[in-house]
């Protein structure tokens, strides 16, 4: 049985990269650790996807400790051989003292790291081992790959805090057979130290596996299984193929375990919710994240906002109503666009959210390269309504795919023309100015208005700066029909005719207004005569008719948008206290901006609210103009399609059902 060690890289006589120059090649980038790990892992893992497999890739994050049935084994064979000073060799503090937190990042579905495993060996295409634990700044192999040069395995060394790794991985060999490697490897910092009795220079790279050759080798086969089963790593499992790479001590930006694991679980959906949704079959990768083996679900992109925008872009974009962009002068099609507009209340930040440098209000454009990995998400212009969003997604031609690549940082989190020559920055120049040309076109800006909408959505505007105005009082955007305080009245004419009569002191008003997703004021109550003009009485036990009861309609809460499959529709709720039968209709209209009214005949092409139907307690729809119901606390809900670019105003009118 082969005890692993450690060896220490000396500079040889012809030179070799310090760790800090390693460690610096990621640069100083916008995006945290944690995110690049992400990013950047994903991108090894999809790249080194089997090609004889039709299933999904598994891509999993664990955040676990060393537990005390392994501290012991971890403390013997990870110091066997290790650099004495520790400040050369961090590890040596970190697995004496107290428990050891690790960050394991693994696929499966993968053909692992394959290949020779000396440097000087790996002279065809299957290298991938010496081009992870050997080499830095080798050149992608991988066709439509998401990586470039590779450095983003630096990325492991920099979110642990002693710089050390563990790989654990399971290839083919030419021969077909299955073998399993593990291999130690710390990236540090250069020093001199004593050896032989003479000091010497070292490069601060450290490897730990089989040192009785003349070259540090990974553990092997048998060896390799059994290390890594008395180190609680997590065994393959048959015929798997794949790899794991364990983070020791990583560094997780002040955050306790779990919250790590939960903005993990986030960030993957931020920046490979791509390859989470499925057009037709499996999606490309599954994925799942796991804290001392609780599991934290990743979100569905179809199901969270904002990114279900984004799908939706992303559904376009390959649908009829995506877009080529193409450059004119040199002429060449530069890839495909699609976009998606919503009505809809600003979304949560969050904190995955904020490192994109999305907040509340989404007006952006997902860039990806023909891997469909996200690159990065660019603003656009900023929509006239605090209420209004809009998502994009660009993704490169596979000709163009070098271009791209060549125009991403060593994170691969934007794309610089500037880092371009000719024509090629030209390319990625014109990219930016198709896709603002379109969104110009999304958003009707440059004076174009389409029917029905403004150019600029007054009632969030009216909202925002209602409290920059002295000596008036009102409620933004909203119509109001009475002061605060005020009461209304109701006269017998007004009864008669059927008209509805407000009492709310807050608002005095008798319907409910929304601009994107808005209401005006608190709930409140409607009246209505019936078919015939009368009142219903109630009787008390004698048969003495009693107080007088009206059917009248009860609001519950302010107006709310909803999303119901490809529709965003405003949803009021309401229920009829009045134990009688009744008929509901609905009083839909445009609220007028400074000067209290409200638009029921729209000019000629323009849109105006549309009743969708009623719901009721149970879901169902019932898509009739008018619907009876039965008065009592059941809520139901009006379901009601705005017009774009407007403040939709709800009310709802209810008459009495006449009973034989």
């Amino acid at each position: 049985m082969i005890e692993p060690r450690w060896f220490s890289q000396p500079y040889p006589p012809e030179g070799a990269s310090a760790a800090e120059g390693i460690r610096n090649q990621l640069g100083r980038p916008e995006l945290d650790l944690l995110t690049i790990l992400v990013r950047e892992s994903a991108q090894n893992s999809w790249d080194a996807r089997s090609t004889t497999s039709t299933d999904p890739v598994d891509y999993r994050i664990d955040v676990s400790t060393v537990g005390p049935a392994h501290i012991g084994t971890w403390r013997e064979l990870l110091l066997a051989g290790a650099p004495a000073n520790a400040d050369e060799f961090p590890l040596r503090d970190t697995i004496r003292h107290g428990s050891v937190r690790l960050l394991s990042v693994s696929d499966r579905g993968t053909r692992g790291l394959g290949g020779p495993t000396r440097a000087n060996d790996a002279v065809g295409s299957d290298r991938d081992f010496a081009s992870f634990i050997r080499n830095i700044g080798e050149p992608r192999d991988t066709a439509l790959g998401g990586g470039t040069y590779g450095f983003g395995k630096g990325i492991f060394y920099l979110l642990s805090k002693p710089g050390t790794i563990l790989v654990h991985t399971r290839c083919r060999t030419p021969h077909g057979e299955l073998e399993t490697r593990l291999i130690g490897c710390t990236l540090w910092k250069s020093h001199v130290a004593v050896q032989n009795g003479a000091s010497r220079r070292f490069t601060g790279r450290h490897w730990w596996g089989d040192a009785s050759g003349d070259v540090i080798e990974p553990l092997i086969g048998t060896q390799a299984d059994t290390v890594a089963r008395r180190l609680g790593l997590r065994p393959f499992a048959g015929d798997e193929t794949g790899t794991t790479v364990v983070v020791i001590d990583p560094s997780l930006d002040e955050l306790e375990p779990s919250q790590a694991a939960d903005y993990l679980a986030e960030t993957i959906a931020w920046h490979l919710w791509p390859k989470m949704i499925s057009t037709g079959g499996n999606p490309a990768m599954r994925f799942s994240v796991t804290c001392d083996g609780v599991d934290h679900p990743v979100p569905d992109p179809r199901e969270t906002a904002p990114l279900d925008m984004f799908v939706s872009a992303y559904e376009a974009l390959n649908g009829p109503d995506g877009r080529s962009l193409e450059c004119l002068r040199p002429k060449r099609l530069l890839g495909r666009f699609g976009a998606v507009k919503r009505i809809r209340p600003p979304v949560e930040p969050s904190r995955a959210g904020r490192m994109l440098n999305i907040e509340t209000l989404v007006h952006h454009v997902c860039l990806m390269r023909p891997a469909e990995l996200v690159v990065t998400y660019r603003p656009g212009p900023k929509p006239p309504s605090e209420n209004h969003a809009y998502a994009g997604v660009f993704r490169a031609d596979e000709s163009m795919d070098d271009v791209y690549a060549k125009a991403e940082p060593p994170t691969h989190d934007a794309w610089n023309p500037q880092s371009l020559e000719r024509p090629e920055s030209t390319f990625v120049h014109t990219t930016f100015r198709r896709i603002d040309e379109a969104l110009d076109q999304l958003l009707s800006l440059g004076g174009v208005a389409r029917p029905g909408a403004r150019s600029v959505a007054l009632g969030a505007a009216s909202t925002l700066f209602s409290g920059l105005v002295g000596g008036a009082w009102g409620v933004g955007g909203a119509t109001a029909y009475t002061k605060p305080g005020s009461t209304a009245t109701r006269s017998g004419a007004q009864e008669a005719s059927g008209k509805r009569i407000g009492t709310t002191a807050s608002t005095g008003g008798d319907s409910h207004s929304a601009a994107s997703g808005r209401g005006s004021g608190a709930a409140h109550e409607t009246w209505n005569t019936n078919a015939e003009g009368i009142d219903f009485a109630d009787t008390n036990e004698t048969g003495v008719p009693g107080r007088r009861r009206r059917p009248r309609v009860q609001y519950v809460g302010d107006p709310y948008f909803d999303d119901r499959g490809d529709l965003t529709v405003l949803v009021q709720e309401f229920r009829l206290p009045v134990p009688i039968s009744q008929r509901v209709h609905a009083d839909l209209a445009v609220a007028l901006l400074g000067v209290g009214g409200r638009e029921t005949d729209p000019p000629i092409g323009a849109q105006m609210p549309t009743l969708v139907g009623w719901e009721d307690v149970d879901g169902h729809l019932h898509t009739s103009d008018t619907c009876v119901i039965d008065g009592g606390e059941s809520v139901w809900r009006a379901i009601v399609q705005p017009a774009p670019d407007t403040m939709t105003e709800i009310g709802i009118r209810v008459e009495a059902v006449s009973t034989p």
